[in-house]
């Protein structure tokens, strides 16, 4: 897949960036298949991964708000709600202000899913990161540095996440 790379760029900085966009979605199946191990472990969908960042991203959400997110009807968010209920990630509260209306927030099981996640990448990348020299590592850090700045700052030109829009990003 050729993605178009900032047509102002040099040769250089074309084929640099090009090289680096490589290198960061570089992922075998061997990789990959892991990854989706460890994320559906005791049964955990993936839309259920879904809801979870949906919330914390967002933080709680009325059903109707959760179901359009996920871009399903409000029935089957319901099941969906149903079956981390079950599984003490997430939980139904009436709303404060209108006790008519429901809404879904994370529970700590939901939490902990994402830390051990984390806690996971943190460790692969560990070993990985082990095996730098200090200049390497050096220069990694530098390259991150600009590349999380130049995200944060796509992201505030962005705006509200695509999830609360409802709209593919």
């Amino acid at each position: 897949m050729t993605l178009k790379i900032n047509p102002e760029r040099s040769d250089e900085g074309r084929r640099l960036a090009d090289d680096v966009l490589n290198e960061l979605t570089a992922w075998n199946p061997r990789e990959r298949m892991y990854a989706f191990k460890k994320w559906l472990t005791g049964s955990l969908s993936l839309v259920h991964l879904h809801v979870l960042t949906i919330l914390e991203a967002d933080g709680p959400q009325p059903m109707s708000r959760l179901a359009e997110a996920l871009d399903v009807s409000v029935a089957s968010a319901t099941g969906i709600v149903d079956r981390m209920e079950r599984r003490l990630l997430i939980e139904r509260r009436p709303d404060a202000g209108d006790r008519r209306m429901v809404v879904v927030h994370v529970l700590d099981g939901g939490v902990d899913i994402f830390r051990q996640l984390a806690e996971h990448r943190r460790r692969s990348l560990t070993s990985l990161l082990d095996r730098l020299t200090e200049e390497e590592l050096s220069a990694l850090l530098t390259g991150l540095r600009a590349l999380r700045a130049a995200r944060e700052a796509l992201s505030a030109e962005a705006g509200p996440t695509a999830a609360t829009m409802g709209r593919d990003t």
